[in-house]
């Protein structure tokens, strides 16, 4: 797919508007902002840095996403009168007037931006986008980036499970709109489930904006308010071939219905009217889409043979039917014997149609049954997946933090008495070591000022959460994951759709080595900091050890 028009991206563009406005941030990034203009610190030049601490849903990778969405944000981020005069409201009368106007004048023009690219891998501990200038505007960004990329990125990573767990042959609807945390968790839970690796979304929005193939066809109320044929209108249909005079198609079908269960020895007694009526109604109205739910009462009894009547209805008069949707009790038993019975019905009555029926199944979907469901003998085609998806049941944040590095050129470090949440100080480059069958090994972080690593050369470096224990490691490739995107007000990155970033995903997937990829108990890459780097880490660590007393000691 090509990349996004002008008119799509201007309509991406005005939704980050109005659901990312500058006030959309937390009420301290402006106490700090006013804090650091009060005392003339506001220009000074800053960067920030954003990464996650432990990858999500105990597994052994991300992926990043949300970048799009950022960039969009950063190009239209200033302040209206409108913002400007709440927040005169909200913050202490004492504050000086003359900072309401630095706000009014606020914009992204001297920030920059670098950043892996959108649909990468990546793992905890890396520092994923790099954001520079100005120390009060940057500071000013910190909770609306982290609210962009934490939710995107722990879904868009849910999703790949997913696709992992279901493998490469089947589709994956997304359909958890009903059950997102509210309109815009719902759009961009299909966007991004869409990246991870999902085929369809049913949210006809995100059609729309992004481009996302949607499906859908019926829900059981559909079925459920019909009783009897006589509700069906209009009740003929004409036939593919163009022939002028319509035909009775309840009468066909009817004739059908008493064929199926003839072959199949069914009781004519145990078949829902009012849902025969429901299939009727429903494929008159969209006779090249017809795809109905058949457990709205028993599969057995009644959906699927009221299924094949009326899809041998349409067989003959040129058309061809989708196929079915089971949405309750052993999706791969039912839908084994489904299967069985579409074959009977090819053979029987010599309708090549049916054999290229397909069957989706929708049922409360988990990444646990998506992988008990491949361990078992089915015929599902499409798997649809709402609540565990979008809701990310399994883990509900990714845990981004937005950490500074430096300010004025030096380093700056958090220095926690718990060591994860200790940060590590400094501008960084960022490089992925590749093996020689093509699989990243290790990420290396280190000083922006340090000479790349070179493919082929041994260097020493310092695993995180091993102590002090330096590693030499041999890389056959070696790439720099972290490109500027963003400068002087304006996106200098390609903007990509998300079918563009959805394939980047799965390449970046395919280098990854099985080991790490693993759904359950994955073995643990590496990310280690540089020789350089980790010197400057022990060094600010005993600096602040040595300075503890410092009042005192005056």
């Amino acid at each position: 797919m090509a990349a996004p028009s002008s008119n799509t991206c201007g309509l991406i563009e005005r939704s980050i508007r109005e659901r990312v406005p500058p006030l959309l941030t937390d009420l301290y990034q402006f106490t700090m902002a006013y804090a650091y203009w009060r005392a003339g610190r506001h220009q000074e030049p800053a960067v920030f840095e954003l990464f996650f601490r432990d990858n999500p849903f105990g597994g052994g990778f991300s992926l990043f996403a949300g970048l799009h969405d950022c960039l969009l944000f950063l190009r239209s981020f200033r302040f209206t009168d409108e913002d400007v005069e709440f927040l005169r409201s909200v913050l202490p009368p004492t504050t000086d007037p003359a900072f309401f106007q630095f706000l009014r004048g606020l914009d992204c023009s001297g920030v920059t931006l670098r950043s892996v690219p959108e649909g990468t891998v990546v793992f905890a501990r890396v520092p994923l986008m790099e954001v520079a200038g100005p120390l009060a505007v940057v500071q000013l960004l910190e909770t609306s980036l982290l609210c962009l990329v934490n939710y995107a990125s722990l879904v868009c990573s849910n999703a790949a499970r997913f696709r992992l767990a279901a493998g490469p042959r089947r589709k994956l609807l997304e359909m958890g709109l009903r059950r997102a945390q509210g309109p815009d968790g719902g759009l961009t839970a299909s966007r991004y489930t869409h990246i991870g690796g999902f085929d369809l979304t049913s949210n006809v929005q995100a059609g729309f904006l992004f481009g996302i193939p949607i499906a859908g066809t019926m829900a059981h109320s559909y079925v459920t308010s019909f009783t009897s044929l006589e509700e069906v209108w209009p009740q003929t249909l004409v036939a593919v071939n163009g022939e002028p005079d319509p035909v009775d198609f309840i009468s066909l079908t009817k004739g059908w219905l008493s064929r199926v269960c003839e072959l199949l020895g069914a009781e004519p007694g145990k078949i829902r009217e009012g849902e025969l009526a429901a299939f009727l109604s429903y494929a008159i109205a969209y006779p090249h889409n017809f795809l109905p739910v058949i457990d709205s009462y028993s599969v057995s009894c009644s959906g699927v043979l009221n299924f094949c009547a009326v899809a041998l209805a349409l067989c003959e008069l040129g058309y061809r039917p989708v196929g079915v949707r089971l949405d309750s009790g052993d999706l791969c038993r039912q839908s084994v014997d489904v299967r069985r019975l579409f074959r009977l019905c090819s053979e029987h009555f010599s309708v090549s149609t049916f054999d290229s029926l397909i069957i989706v199944g929708t049922n409360n979907i988990s990444e646990q049954s998506m992988v008990e469901l491949n361990k078992k003998e089915n015929e599902i085609d499409v798997v649809g997946v709402g609540t565990h998806l979008v809701t990310c049941t399994k883990q509900p944040s990714l845990g981004c933090v937005y950490k500074l590095v430096e300010v004025r050129g030096r380093p700056r470090m958090k220095i926690s008495e718990d060591p994860e949440k200790s940060t590590v100080p400094g501008r960084k480059a960022v490089y992925r070591l590749v093996d020689s069958e093509g699989h990243p090994f290790l990420d290396l972080v280190s000083l922006a000022v340090e000479s790349p690593p070179e493919a082929g050369l041994p260097l020493s470096c310092y695993p995180l959460g091993c102590d002090n224990t330096s590693v030499s490691v041999t890389p056959a490739q070696v790439t720099c994951l972290r490109q500027e995107a963003f400068t002087k007000g304006q996106v200098t990155h390609p903007l990509c759709s998300a079918a563009e970033t959805r394939a980047k995903v799965q390449g970046s997937l395919q280098t990854l080595n099985p080991r790490h990829k693993r759904l359950q108990e994955p073995d643990s890459y590496t990310v280690a900091l540089s020789e350089k780097l980790h010197n400057l880490v022990t060094e600010i660590r005993k600096g602040s050890s040595n300075n503890s007393n410092f009042l005192l000691a005056n």
